[in-house]
C-alpha cells in the first residue's frame, strides 16, 4: 500500500472518527441538557423547550419554543413570572463545562422575541430590589454563564393581581450587553453584574406609578453615556372632579408632555454603594406643562422648601451642567371651587436654560445654579427673568429679577375675572422687578410705566355682572398711569412657610404693584 493511500485512509478514518464522535457526543449532550434544564435545575422555574439542536464543529447550541414557568404554580390560577421565547441561539460553548459542570458556559447568548410577564401582589412594580438578584440574575447564572447577551424584539408585561390592571409594560425591546462580568461579588453590588458596554433600544412603554397617574413613552434609545427619549406624557388616572375627590390635602395636578428630551455624556452606577448621575447636558424639547390647583381641599399645611434646600438634600451626587427646556408652554390654573371656573395664567414659547444643577451631597463649596428663562406671559407680553442661588446656602438665599414688556392688563382677565371677581384695562409698558430673599423673608424694588388703568369688580352672587359701585371707589383709588415715568416701590414681605417658593414670589410683586398703584 502506497505512502498517499495510507494517508487517505488515515484522513478519512479520522474524518469518520470525527463524525462518529460528534453523533456521540451531540446524542450525549441531548441527553445531559434535559438533565440540566430539568433535574439539575435549582431555580424557581421549570423551563421547557420544543426543539433543541447541538453543534460541536461550531459549538452552538440552537433552542426552539421555550416555555419558563414557576415551579410552585397555585392551581387555577397565576403567580409569578412566565415567558415564551421564539429562540434561543447560545455560540461557542464550552464542552467540558457542559460536560462536567453541568452548566452552559459560552461566549453569547442570542435570544429572539421573548414575551415575559409578571403576575405579582400588590401595586408597586419592585417590592423588593434584592428579588431581581434572587430570582432573575441568580437562577441565569446557574444554568448559562455568557459574555454577551443580545436581545431581540422582546416584550415585558407587568401586571397586579389584586386590580388586574398592567403596572409596567414595555413593547420592541433590543438590547446588547457586552462584556458581561457575573460572580458572587458582584451580585452584592447595587447593580449585580458588570459590563463593558450596553444600547438598549424600547418601542414603547407605559408605566403606573401610583393610583393617581401614569407615564406613557414612544420610544427610548440609550447606551452608556446617552440617553434619548421620545413622546413622553405623564397624564391623570381621572377627571379634575375625582381627582380632587380623592385628595386629602390640596395638591397639584400635572399634565406633562415633551416631544423629546436628550442626555448628553451622561455618566451613571454606583460608587461604594452610592448612586451617582453625572450629565453635561439635558435637552427638552416641545414640553407641554399643565398645573392646576383645586382649592376645595383642605390646606397643606407642611413646610414647602425652597430649591437650595431641596437640592442640598438630595441624598446622592447629582449632576447635570446645563439644562434646557426649548420652545415649550406653560399653564398655571388655580381654581376656588367648580362653578366659576379656573384661572388661567399661560406662558407660551417657553425657553429655560439653568447651569450647574446639582445636589449638596459630599460637596463643600460649589458655584451657583443661574436660571434665565424668556417667554410670552399671557399670549401677549415678552417675559424675562433672571434667577440664581447657591445649593450650600443653608439660609435658602435667592436672587431674582425680570421685566416684562407692553403687557394688556386685559389679557389677566382669564386669572383675575374667576379667581379675584375683577377685570382690568389699560397696558403696562414697562414693569421691572430685582428681590433677595431667603427662607425668612423677601426684601427689594420694582418699577413700572404704565397707562389708563382701570378696575372693573363684579358681584359675588352674580360674577357675570359689574358692580359698578366697588368698581367706581376702586378707580377713584387707582392711580390711573405713571404720567410717562416710571414709578417704584420698595418691599418686603416675609415668608409663608407652608406656600411655594412662586407663592412667595407672586405676593413680592403683588405687594410692589399695590404699592405704586394705589
Amino acid at each position: 500500500m502506497s505512502i498517499y493511500k495510507k494517508i487517505a485512509i488515515g484522513i478519512i478514518s479520522l474524518f469518520l472518527l470525527v463524525i462518529f464522535a460528534n453523533f456521540g457526543l451531540n446524542y450525549w449532550i441531548k441527553k445531559q441538557l434535559p438533565i440540566i434544564v430539568h433535574e439539575k435545575n435549582k431555580t424557581a422555574y421549570n423551563i421547557n423547550y420544543e426543539k433543541i439542536e447541538v453543534s460541536l464543529f461550531s459549538r452552538n447550541i440552537y433552542a426552539q419554543t421555550l416555555l419558563v414557568s414557576p415551579k410552585n404554580q397555585p392551581k387555577d390560577s397565576k403567580n409569578g413570572l412566565f415567558s415564551k421565547i421564539e429562540s434561543i441561539t447560545i455560540k461557542h460553548f464550552n464542552i467540558w463545562d457542559l460536560a462536567f459542570r453541568d452548566i452552559i458556559q459560552a461566549e453569547s447568548i442570542i435570544i429572539n422575541k421573548p414575551r415575559v410577564i409578571l403576575y405579582k401582589k400588590g401595586e408597586k412594580l419592585i417590592n423588593n430590589s434584592k428579588s431581581i438578584k434572587n430570582e432573575i440574575f441568580e437562577p441565569f447564572r446557574k444554568i448559562v454563564a455568557v459574555s454577551n447577551i443580545y436581545l431581540n424584539d422582546g416584550t415585558v408585561d407587568v401586571v397586579s393581581l389584586d386590580t388586574q390592571k398592567p403596572i409596567f409594560s414595555i413593547k420592541k425591546i433590543i438590547l446588547k450587553l457586552e462584556g458581561i462580568l457575573l460572580t458572587d461579588a458582584t451580585l452584592k453590588e447595587k447593580i449585580p453584574l458588570q459590563y463593558k458596554s450596553y444600547a438598549l433600544v424600547i418601542d414603547s412603554l407605559f408605566y403606573r406609578p401610583s393610583a393617581f397617574y401614569h407615564i406613557n413613552i414612544g420610544k427610548i434609545s440609550t447606551e452608556k453615556n446617552f440617553l434619548k427619549i421620545n413622546n413622553f406624557s405623564n397624564l391623570p388616572q381621572f377627571t379634575r372632579r375625582d381627582f380632587v375627590k380623592r385628595l386629602e390635602k390640596e395638591k397639584d395636578i400635572y399634565t406633562l408632555k415633551f416631544d423629546s428630551a436628550q442626555i448628553a455624556k451622561m455618566d451613571w452606577g454606583f460608587k461604594n454603594d452610592r448612586f451617582f448621575f453625572k450629565a453635561n447636558s439635558l435637552v427638552i424639547n416641545h414640553f407641554d406643562a399643565n398645573i392646576y390647583r383645586s382649592k376645595v381641599p383642605k390646606d397643606d399645611l407642611s413646610k414647602k422648601y425652597l430649591y437650595n434646600h431641596l437640592l442640598r438634600n438630595i441624598k446622592f451626587p447629582l449632576q447635570i451642567d446645563t439644562l434646557q427646556v426649548l420652545k415649550s408652554k406653560l399653564v398655571y390654573e388655580e381654581e376656588i371651587d367648580f362653578s366659576k371656573g379656573p384661572g388661567v395664567l399661560t406662558f407660551d414659547k417657553f425657553n429655560l436654560q439653568a447651569t450647574n444643577l446639582r445636589s449638596g451631597f459630599g460637596l463643600k463649596k460649589t458655584n451657583d445654579v443661574k436660571i434665565k428663562v424668556k417667554t410670552i406671559f399671557m399670549k401677549t407680553s415678552p417675559l424675562d427673568v433672571d434667577w440664581s442661588f447657591n445649593v450650600l446656602d443653608k439660609s435658602d438665599g435667592f436672587h431674582i429679577q425680570g421685566v416684562i414688556s407692553n403687557f394688556d392688563v386685559r389679557a389677566m382677565g382669564q386669572f383675575s375675572k374667576p379667581y379675584m371677581n375683577a377685570s382690568f384695562t389699560g397696558v403696562f409698558h414697562k414693569y421691572r422687578f430685582n428681590f433677595y430673599g431667603n427662607d425668612n423673608v423677601s426684601k427689594g424694588n420694582a418699577s413700572l410705566d404704565y397707562d389708563d388703568l382701570k378696575v372693573k369688580l363684579y358681584k359675588k352672587k352674580n360674577p357675570e355682572k359689574e358692580a359698578k359701585l366697588k368698581s367706581a371707589i376702586a378707580n377713584l383709588l387707582v392711580k390711573n398711569d405713571s404720567k410717562d415715568k416710571p414709578k417704584t416701590a420698595d418691599v418686603e414681605i416675609e415668608r409663608i412657610q407652608e406656600k411655594s417658593f412662586y407663592n412667595f414670589l407672586w405676593r413680592s410683586i403683588a405687594e410692589s404693584l399695590k404699592k405704586i398703584l394705589i
